[in-house]
């Protein structure tokens, strides 16, 4: 079976000049990856007519589906319609549905339908409009020569809704493909080089229909396995088999398959356990507990942080004790366990978690250099406190540090 190919094309000056970050085409190609449809290349261009057409002409004659965003907008700079309908030899034309949903949209708003907002429901004759419920520009659906071109906004939540709800599903039956699978293994707490040493056997007995991609990230290392099914009907059990093979080696470092966050799962485990968690921050300033708040429904287990940042919080709040905190510092085993099991006592939670460390860019002493960080993990039970060092920049020193004391949490919770 033929693997389908989609090219993925991005309009705009602001993209180019840096002014924004392209998150819709990485969204787009997971979600292609997922019906068995191949991204061959993402390609950025100007607002520029020429060089739009240029490009359409370049990928049409090497894959099978073109998806464009950007320049859908009502103001003089968004070009893409008029330039496709250069490109496919049309005119615009009035479609009275889009008319009537721009209008609706401006009615509900309680404000006049402007003639500039009036020329969203002008779209190229020979295409099929593409409705665009969350917004005021249509996506546009054309086929020529047994290629599919679709341009949508380049605002990521209506492009997203256009795609899940009509594009995807169209393309899923156009083009019924099981040839290639994906799985996702996150890992945590071992870096790229150590954990590609650790499975080394397992990946060089790997079948050779199924591929190895090491992807790593701040939170870890996303091992993704790609399989083709070339004619074979049992890919799913391959790659299942592999997933579970992975899993037998590295159990301690694999926190989720799947697209998980850790976070996420983390949550989960609390849930499963039925424990609840406080926090006491200070390096990290309330970044840990903002990504606990982050997932949906840890109102359930996370009951609340003290924001620990001066001494004096220290003192008052969390009662460490005052000669620990001279003797030791605040950047210590010492005072990093008081604050974790001090801050379970004081909001009742099963679980208390503390950060305290020197984030930089200033702060550091040649015997505590900026980057040292110490993390603690308390129950009713034990207290356990780790030292790490992170020698980066001060934001990247509290993500990696709120990284690692959820994968703390994660380590106690699974021996739970």
């Amino acid at each position: 079976m033929e693997t389908i190919l989609a090219d993925i094309i991005t309009i705009g000056d602001e993209i180019l000049y840096g002014q924004i970050v392209d998150t819709n085409s990485a969204w787009m190609g997971a979600e292609l990856s997922k019906i068995g449809i191949k991204v061959r290349q993402i390609t950025s261009v100007s607002d520029n007519p020429d060089h739009i057409i240029r490009i359409l002409n370049e990928v049409k004659a090497k894959t099978s589906i073109i998806l464009i965003t950007g320049g859908l907008g009502p103001t003089k700079d968004d070009l893409t319609k008029h330039t496709l309908c250069q490109f496919f030899k049309t005119e615009l034309q009035l479609h009275e549905p889009s008319l009537a949903h721009v209008t609706e949209i401006f009615a509900s708003r309680g404000r006049e339908l402007t003639d500039l907002n009036r020329q969203q429901a002008f779209l190229p004759a020979n295409c099929t409009p593409v409705p665009n419920v969350l917004g005021t520009a249509p996506g546009m659906w054309f086929e020529q020569e047994g290629k599919i071109f679709v341009s949508m906004p380049g605002v990521p939540f209506e492009m997203k809704g256009i795609m899940t709800s009509i594009v995807l599903p169209e393309l899923a039956e156009r083009f019924p493909n099981s040839q290639l699978q994906h799985r996702v293994v996150q890992t945590t707490g071992i870096g790229e080089s150590f954990l590609a040493e650790r499975i080394a056997s397992w990946e060089d007995a790997l079948p050779a229909n199924i591929k190895l991609a090491y992807l790593p990230s701040l939170t870890g290392v996303r091992l993704r396995l790609t399989g083709t099914s070339n004619g074979t009907d049992n890919l799913n059990e391959q790659l299942d088999k592999e997933v579970a093979n992975l899993q037998g080696l590295i159990p301690e470092y694999i926190f989720a398959l799947g697209e998980v966050k850790l976070e996420e799962a983390v949550g989960q485990l609390l849930r499963q356990k039925g424990f609840t968690v406080a926090t006491a921050e200070s390096c990290t300033g309330g970044h840990l507990a903002h990504k606990i708040t982050s997932v949906a429904g840890s109102s359930e287990y996370f009951m609340g942080s003290i924001l620990a940042y001066h001494n004096h919080i220290k003192l008052k709040q969390l009662d460490v004790n005052a000669e620990d905190l001279t003797k030791h510092g605040a950047v210590s085993e010492e005072v990093v366990s008081q604050m974790a099991a001090n801050v379970r006592l004081l909001l009742n939670t099963d679980i208390g978690l503390a950060t305290s460390g020197i984030a930089g860019p200033g702060g550091g002493t040649p015997e505590k250099p900026v980057g040292t960080i110490w993390i603690a993990y308390a129950d009713a039970e034990k207290t356990v406190a780790r030292k790490i060092f992170f020698n980066k920049t001060r934001l990247l020193n509290i993500e990696y540090t709120s990284i690692s004391v959820l994968n703390l949490l994660r380590q106690q919770l699974i021996k739970a």
